[in-house]
């Protein structure tokens, strides 16, 4: 359906939890930051049913998210029976890739097309240091394991952060060259943790065209500005919602894992669903989309998100 803003409201994120089982110094404090109980979690059931009213209102993309969705014990019966509604063109899924490389062929035969892993370095130093936990290696093995699943292109979300990791810019453009690879770099939205970083932590998104000018564009796909190289098999993204706002373009919805659906993410605004069903829950999800709001505030280094919750109580 489409909002009071005529735009074509086709894509839910679900938040299936708000834990993770990293630290990133971005996203989280270093210790807490898991505000839901098991007992306020979305059930299997409730999501499924979500989903078959915001299918019944125009959507057909769903991306599962977290936290990190992965550490979720049913996570594999929740995206086949999401892949079972009928109306879902695609599901995706978002995770930092630590637990991907058992669960990468069971989530490709539950219906799982394809995986974003959210990987801000390339150095084994710097993603302990960035990350506070978890290792390097398991990444690179559920990023493989999901490339011999078929889930491709695997797409790779990179933030970018003055002073931490704008010196591996290349090397994660490079990527693309010969692997089936979307590397997609995110500029750093002043919310939670980060609000707290300095300004020369927050950087423009042009500055991969800056370290990488042989990149050539080639349209748009989504919020991400994209690019190749000439002779690249993947793609680079460049997603710039501080410096580009793409507000009335947007297309999607969030389902937070407590049951409340966000019309906009830098938005305070949260509308409880969890508990309704039938033709209640249909309307009020009408409503939250209809009247999704036409843009948040203006981010920038010192006008911060107005949202309540971090990222990763939202979903990424």
């Amino acid at each position: 359906m489409r909002d009071k803003f005529d735009r074509e409201i086709n894509y839910l994120r679900i938040s299936v939890t708000d834990e993770c089982n990293l630290r990133c110094i971005y996203c989280m404090p270093n210790e807490g930051g898991c505000d839901t109980y098991s007992e306020d979690l979305l059930s299997r059931k409730e999501i499924v049913e979500i989903v078959q009213a915001a299918v019944s209102l125009g959507i057909t993309k769903i991306r599962i998210t977290g936290g990190e969705p992965l550490v979720r014990p049913d996570i594999v019966d929740i995206c086949r029976d999401v892949a079972s509604v009928k109306g879902i063109k695609e599901l995706a899924i978002t995770t930092n890739g630590l637990l991907l490389a058992d669960l990468a062929e069971p989530l490709k035969e539950a219906g799982v097309t394809r995986v974003n892993v959210s990987l801000d370095t390339l150095q084994t130093d710097k993603f302990r240091r960035i990350t506070r936990r978890g290792k390097y290696k398991e990444v690179v093995a559920g990023i493989r394991k999901a490339l011999q699943a078929g889930l491709t292109p695997v797409k790779l979300n990179t933030v970018l952060i003055g002073g931490f990791n704008i010196d591996e810019i290349r090397d994660f453009a490079e990527l693309t060259r010969k692997g089936d690879f979307e590397v997609r770099f995110i500029e750093l939205m002043p919310i939670g943790e980060c609000v707290k970083f300095p300004k020369s932590a927050f950087v423009k998104g042009d500055v991969v065209l800056e370290q990488v000018p042989e990149l050539v564009e080639v349209g748009e796909s989504g919020v991400a500005r994209m690019f190749r190289f000439a002779d690249g098999k993947g793609k680079v993204g460049i997603i710039s919602p501080v410096s580009q706002h793409f507000c009335l373009t947007c297309n999607k919805i969030r389902l937070t894992c407590d049951g409340k659906i966000k019309p906009c993410l830098h938005s305070s605004e949260e509308i409880l669903i969890k508990g309704l069903h039938g033709e209640e829950l249909y309307h009020t999800m009408e409503e939250a989309i209809f009247w999704k709001p036409a843009k948040h505030v203006d981010l920038s280094y010192g006008y911060q998100s107005e949202s309540k919750r971090a990222m990763n109580r939202i979903g990424g």
